[in-house]
């Protein structure tokens, strides 16, 4: 009698609302299990680094293979544009002075509609269209993020998580805008694997990888939790919870996500504003607030707009690694463009003890990133102390002991030097010889990157060679600012 309940089962056995049968859920969770390992091991350096990801990478494609054909698909966004500007209506936004409209080199952008000028008001949001942890904390994911440490420390992961579930939840009230959303992105996580590898040598090729081995590590994490706590029985991706999904979700969070004040207005907290988050970024200043009063996002016009032009913003001061690795592009007029490079102290260094006090008394460790800058000055203040402490001899090491620690910062960071000719030299020099052993790592020369740049490449590829041609000329910047610094030394002849 109970024969006549069960589902028919295939060759292979069972499947459900994932659309595996048997074998392939259990290839894939042996798959899911791989990532995790993986990712559980140190991290590596230098080969072994690519090689990890190459392994991890190839995991990770079985896992999208087997999911082919669930998840996300690609949709025309033009033809869901309409829907969502009458939902934005319909809601209270006023969208009679900027228009939607594709621009070459931008993709989507928002347009002005008639003449703005500086500080003109565009564009305001209500907090009630916007996607954000305070309203997933009251959507179905709440209970099962109650639950979840990551997604009580991590707000981008909940906000992605919380998309993916609006975007399977029937007669989700964020429809009109996840329609409109892209099907994919031009982030580092969607790149292959000969795309990334034209980032030899730079530095933002191990932030890219880092950043792939997390994601793949949360996806796996939530995988497998979605499967066995009892607080995910209800949610819309239970059975489909795709790779792909989730690094489109993520992918969305990271490239459109804006700090909001909470509801309560204690602290702030993250969210997807529908339509502010078309405008695309140009040098400039922030000219975005969130009105309290009002309870609603508001968008200022940082120049003046004629009619037709795109309307810019202005998304912070980002180095062009930060813009690649978290929102897919590479801005070659940024202004406030800056390389990352890792210096220390070694342990061998029979001065290691009092340099190491030296620099924790300014808030320092003995190891850390420093960045390099554009224009005429390439150097900070942070570096140039390190630089001047990591030379130091005892009898310098000694005589700066003794100063209270505002004053040491304001010493050891001014521009004329602390130290005798011959230490600021010798830091002028180190500096000198690390940016040119960066440099030589590239495997690429500039003239190759122009020749490159001027070739019919992809989009993914055009934004690596952009990139590294961009980093190198800051390595050269600041080679011929130390240069400058080391001419106008007075050295004894």
């Amino acid at each position: 009698m109970g024969r006549k309940n069960r589902k028919p089962r295939g060759d292979a056995g069972g499947a459900d609302n994932s659309g595996l049968n048997r074998a392939q859920k259990r290839e894939l969770k042996d798959c899911i299990d791989k990532v995790l390992d993986l990712c559980t091991k140190p991290l590596s350096m230098g080969a072994k680094e690519w090689d990890d990801f190459i392994e991890l990478r190839q995991v990770i494609e079985r896992v999208e293979q087997l999911q082919t054909g669930s998840g996300t698909h690609s949709q025309n966004r033009a033809e869901n544009i309409q829907a969502f500007l009458d939902w934005l209506n319909t809601h209270g936004v006023d969208t009679t002075n900027v228009g939607i409209c594709e621009f070459k080199g931008y993709g989507y952008g928002l347009k002005a509609e008639k003449d703005f000028k500086t500080a003109d008001l565009f564009l305001s949001i209500p907090r009630k269209l916007m996607l954000t942890l305070d309203s997933a904390k009251l959507s179905p994911l709440g209970p099962f993020m109650s639950d979840d440490k990551i997604l009580q420390s991590m707000p981008n992961v909940a906000l992605s998580l919380h998309l993916l579930c609006e975007k399977y939840r029937e007669n989700s009230f964020w429809a009109p805008y996840i329609n409109i959303l892209p099907s994919s992105y031009n982030t580092p996580l969607y790149f292959s694997t000969d795309d990334l590898q034209l980032l030899k040598g730079s530095p933002t090729q191990g932030e890219a990888i880092n950043q792939f081995r997390n994601i793949t590590r949360q996806y796996a994490y939530f995988y497998r939790h979605l499967q066995t706590n009892p607080l995910a029985a209800k949610l819309p991706i239970k059975d489909i919870f795709t790779y792909d999904d989730y690094r489109w979700a993520v992918s969305t969070v990271m490239t459109r996500q804006n700090p909001i004040p909470s509801v309560d207005g204690g602290h702030m907290t993250y969210g997807l504003i529908p339509l502010w988050d078309m405008c695309n970024h140009q040098n400039g200043q922030l000219s975005t607030d969130f009105n309290l009063e009002q309870d609603r996002g508001e968008c200022f016009c940082m120049k003046d707009f004629l009619t037709d032009q795109q309307i810019f913003i202005f998304y912070g001061a980002r180095s062009n690694g930060e813009f690649f690795v978290h929102n897919g592009f590479v801005y070659k007029e940024n202004e406030h463009d800056s390389l990352s490079i890792k210096l220390g102290i070694s342990k061998n260094d029979p001065l290691f003890g009092l340099k190491s006090e030296l620099l924790g008394r300014i808030g320092m460790l003995s190891s850390r990133n420093f960045s390099l800058h554009m224009g005429s000055e390439a150097v900070d203040t942070e570096l140039l102390t390190f630089l001047r402490i990591f030379v130091m001899d005892e009898e310098s090491l000694k005589t700066f002991q003794n100063k209270e620690s505002p004053e040491l910062l304001e010493v050891l960071g001014r521009a004329v030097s602390p130290l005798s000719p011959e230490l600021e030299l010798k830091a002028w020099d180190f500096l000198d010889t690390r940016a040119s052993l960066l440099l030589k790592m590239y495997p690429t020369s500039l003239q190759e990157d122009e020749e490159m740049l001027n070739q019919d490449l992809s989009e993914a590829k055009t934004s690596a060679v952009l990139l590294r041609y961009l980093e190198k000329k800051l390595l050269m910047n600041a080679i011929k600012y130390t240069k400058e610094i080391k001419e106008r030394l007075p050295l004894k002849q």
